[in-house]
């Protein structure tokens, strides 16, 4: 025993649960999702079931709720504590008190602070007598983040956090959901389990509707059955997932390692959960890039409905059909340019990406499907349609859009092509893209995106009817912390 040395978390969890339920848990207890298989990550998103790989609101609601009511019950025990403090005062100190430590053990990444920040502002609110959770604790929370991270408030993790969680509460807050939560005596119990179903229910759609904007906006993609998923994923990680790997990393501590079996077992059936989602009909809406006046504008009608009580509070249903109308009106890019120059990609007729080299890296294909709507494994290489010819130095396209035949040209190789046979290839073509830095003699009917231009600009995206260009740095705008 002397030379030991105590496992990290996430590789003691893998070690002792091999496989893709062993990754899954060492995201949930500890946050880390690199050993997930891709697979099992876009299968996750794809059910609507990511947000319980980070360690976010869930989690710490399970450790502080679990910890709290563990505390009232042992001091509950002891009558000269009662009858002289107040036990679920302290109850909900060790509750927030244990969030906290494990915030810290996890390694404080930004989900499980925002989601510790804010359980703590609602056992505050609990010790004083006040509402558990409401629309003010929810702003209190989010300005103690922004203060620290005002940077968040641009992120999807912010965004799709406190949407879903503000339009669960503005619900609850409402007549509907006054109606479903109010205690009523003698009630048949078919009546409050009907009742509960229908919470449940309310809540899941409420908050698949907060997200789904969201997520077509940041990730192109969104899962259409998540409200299902989560309604039996859920409770099934609060009280069997979430428990199980409690116990058996308890256990772990005591040297017994018996129970890791089970908590494996518990875990892939989560992941079949996932699994069955995802692989339904229609499971996945996508999108094309959306506009942000779009998600403004839905964030503002979201907010809107959610803030308001009277009937004004419909009015914000027209900012919200605005953001849809805009999002559909939007314009798909017809050509797309990576930031050095290497990669380009055509949209075909069909949706389909065209990248002029054989070989693009996965990330770079994710992030131009994300773009166009379009799916990553439907990608073709020019090479190989009629409208290119494509050789170890070049690919040349031709394409038709807004009546008329555009011609893009593209550097493949390595070596250079002789300026007699290169020059005529320039001025025939409408748009040349290169990872060099080209000539002057080089001059293409429309545009020339070549190493020193794109060190300017940036990832290009190109729409031809319109004659469009749009720029990284333009995105960026002119910030001092941008380089110029």
């Amino acid at each position: 025993m002397a030379g030991w040395r105590p496992q990290p978390p996430a590789a003691l969890i893998t070690g002792r649960m091999p496989g893709e339920a062993g990754a899954v848990a060492a995201a949930f207890v500890t946050g880390w999702q690199g050993a997930i298989p891709p697979a099992t990550a876009q299968a996750m998103r794809d059910a609507g079931l990511a947000h319980l790989l980070s360690i976010s609101g869930l989690h710490i609601a399970v450790v502080v709720g679990s910890v709290a009511l563990m505390m009232r019950w042992l001091l509950g025990l002891w009558p000269w504590l009662v009858l002289r403090v107040p036990v679920p005062t302290l109850a909900l100190a060790a509750g927030a008190l244990a969030g906290l430590a494990y915030t810290l053990l996890a390694g404080a990444q930004v989900p499980t602070v925002r989601a510790v920040i804010a359980a703590c502002i609602v056992v505050v609110g609990m010790m004083l007598g006040r509402q558990a959770l409401s629309l003010r604790l929810l702003a209190a929370a989010a300005f103690a983040i922004l203060v620290v991270r005002p940077e968040a408030l641009l992120g999807a993790s912010f965004q799709m956090s406190f949407a879903a969680v503000i339009g669960i509460v503005a619900l609850y807050e409402s007549r509907l959901g006054k109606w479903l939560t109010a205690v009523r005596e003698d009630e048949p119990w078919w009546q409050w389990l009907a009742r509960a179903a229908a919470s449940l229910l309310a809540s899941g759609l409420v908050a698949e509707l907060a997200l789904s904007g969201i997520g077509l906006y940041h990730f192109g993609r969104s899962g259409l059955y998540g409200i299902a998923a989560n309604l039996i994923a859920i409770p099934y990680t609060s009280f069997v997932v979430m428990p199980a790997l409690m116990l058996a990393m308890f256990a772990e501590a005591l040297g017994l390692g018996w129970l890791w079996p089970l908590a494996g077992w518990a875990m892939q059936q989560l992941i079949t959960i996932a699994d069955f989602t995802a692989s339904l009909p229609g499971a996945v809406i996508t999108s094309a890039a959306i506009p942000g006046p779009a998600l403004a504008l839905g964030a503002a009608g979201g907010l809107w409905l959610a803030l308001w009580r009277s009937q004004a509070r419909w009015w914000g249903l027209a900012p919200l059909a605005g953001a849809v109308l805009l999002a559909w009106a939007a314009a798909v890019p017809d050509l797309l340019v990576s930031s050095d120059g290497r990669h380009l990609a055509l949209r075909l007729p069909d949706g389909r990406l065209a990248h002029a080299r054989e070989r693009v890296g996965d990330f770079l294909m994710d992030n131009w499907a994300e773009a166009v709507g379009s799916d990553p494994a439907s990608a073709v290489w020019l090479g190989t349609l009629p409208l290119a010819r494509c050789s170890a130095e070049s690919c040349v396209a031709t394409m038709e859009r807004g009546g008329r035949r555009w011609r893009v040209l593209a550097t493949t190789g390595r070596s250079l092509i002789p300026r007699d046979r290169f020059a005529p290839a320039c001025a025939a073509a409408d748009i040349v893209v290169s990872d060099r830095r080209l000539p002057d003699w080089c001059q293409p009917r429309w545009l020339k995106l070549d190493a020193a231009a794109l060190a300017h600009t940036g990832a290009v995206a190109i729409w031809l009817d319109a004659r469009r260009v749009t720029t990284a740095a333009d995105a960026a705008g002119d910030r001092p912390w941008q380089p110029h």
